[in-house]
């Protein structure tokens, strides 16, 4: 399984390197916007297959942290010097591949959302408010079901509009990328909408600002940066001109999210084929 991965690690490494280099010359912004060397904390201990990150908002100096599929459906309360102190149980779900966190309001959504084979005809988000320091087990957790009108789709990035309360989905796999659109309110079952597709493949990650003006887009070699305006569609921002963010390039590296206070950035990598994990902050200049 560990040689499979770094293969497919391998392959998107190069898939991703090639669909950034078709993206037109003018569209792509230097960067002057973060610090291009990150301070690094050693994860500890180490968790193998961290995909989603979230930076929490009533635990101050902490992060919430998930892993993928196989694992056990619990989080992990790890402070900004990389040092796990909790792990949480969620009561009732099960960790079928869960790909993307985010913090939005009050509340944790998880993505389960991965398909790396497109077996799947349908996948789901969990919600639940977040927890503080110390609870133990998460009970009230609500499902919220969709599928693609179009068929199977692995995706590990999502992020939430601010305003409307929709949910964008990208896939991972398809080629260019495509962004689909879970609207709210929710019900128990959603079918989403394709609402446009990006200029790159090998989507791993994705993060909007507590603000909601700026967004990060990941894949296994690249950070990609956009502004938004207010009221904006992230489908539309998603189509403007980004900036190509500094990234110290991580063993299948695919989480990313911005710090609450505004001062950075935060990325941390599943184990992959390295002996350790770093959590990773880029400052803001």
């Amino acid at each position: 399984m560990k040689l499979i991965k770094i293969i497919v690690f391998i392959c998107i490494y190069i898939i991703s390197g090639f669909t950034t280099s078709c993206k037109n010359d003018a569209d792509i912004i230097v960067n002057q916007i973060f610090d291009s060397i990150p301070s690094v904390n050693k994860l500890n201990p180490i968790i193998n297959e961290i995909s989603g990150i979230a930076d929490s908002k009533i635990n101050n100096g902490f992060l919430w942290a998930h892993a993928d599929r196989g694992n056990p459906p619990v989080l992990y309360l790890v402070n900004y010097n990389g040092n796990i102190s909790k792990t949480i149980f969620l009561k009732g779900v099960t960790n079928r591949d869960w790909e993307e966190m985010a913090l939005f309001e009050n509340h944790i959504y998880i993505a389960e959302t991965g398909d790396n084979s497109h077996v799947y005809s349908s996948y789901k988000f969990y919600k639940f408010p977040e927890p503080n320091a110390t609870t133990d087990t998460v009970y009230n957790i609500e499902t919220i079901n969709f599928t693609y009108p179009d068929g199977s789709h692995d995706s590990e990035a999502f992020i939430i509009d601010p305003d409307s309360k929709h949910i964008y989905i990208i896939t991972k796999r398809d080629n260019p990328a495509k962004i689909y659109r879970l609207d709210y309110p929710y019900s128990g079952s959603n079918v989403v909408s394709l609402t446009g597709t990006l200029p790159y493949s090998a989507v791993v990650g994705a993060a909007i600002s507590l603000d909601g003006k700026e967004i990060i887009i990941k894949t296994y070699t690249n950070l990609f940066y956009y502004k938004r305006n207010s009221n904006e569609a992230p489908s539309e921002v998603l189509k403007k001109s980004y900036i190509q963010l500094p990234y110290k390039i991580e063993p299948q590296g695919e989480a990313v999210c911005f710090s609450n206070n505004g001062t950075g950035f935060f990325t941390l990598s599943e184990k992959g084929f390295s002996n350790e994990v770093n959590l990773y902050f880029y400052k803001r200049k």
